[in-house]
């Protein structure tokens, strides 16, 4: 967001934060989130560059194509281990989840923006 623009919502009455700070999360929960976006988005990377549809993810997890579509924008009552397993079957080595776990940066999505504003009482 422009300063500038940051400086009119927050004279408008607007308080400018991060969505963690919306929701008042920890470090510890920011990071969970963080990793569990980075895995589901990964997920979806992988199955689309081998050409497979959530039908055909599902078939090799043993699962079905709604819990795929679940899987991939990292769904609430999607486990990491579900999110690894998907990952290993689409040929992910141990190297490469490590990878994306270890990545510092937070997944920008269409549901999750930098920043949130919330109206000052």
């Amino acid at each position: 967001m422009k300063t500038s623009k940051q400086k009119k919502l927050e004279a408008a009455g607007w308080q400018v934060g991060s969505t963690a700070d919306f929701l008042e999360l920890s470090k510890a929960e920011e990071m969970l989130v963080n990793m569990k976006l980075s895995l589901a988005a990964e997920v979806k990377a992988l199955r689309i560059q081998l050409n497979l549809t959530q039908q055909d993810l599902a078939k090799r997890i043993g699962s079905s194509q709604s819990r795929v579509a679940k899987i991939e924008v990292a769904d609430k009552t999607v486990s990491f281990d579900l999110l690894i397993r998907s990952l290993a079957a689409l040929g992910a080595s141990r190297s490469h989840i490590g990878k994306i776990v270890g990545t510092r940066k937070a997944v920008k999505t269409k549901t999750s923006p930098k920043k949130r504003l919330t109206r000052q009482k």
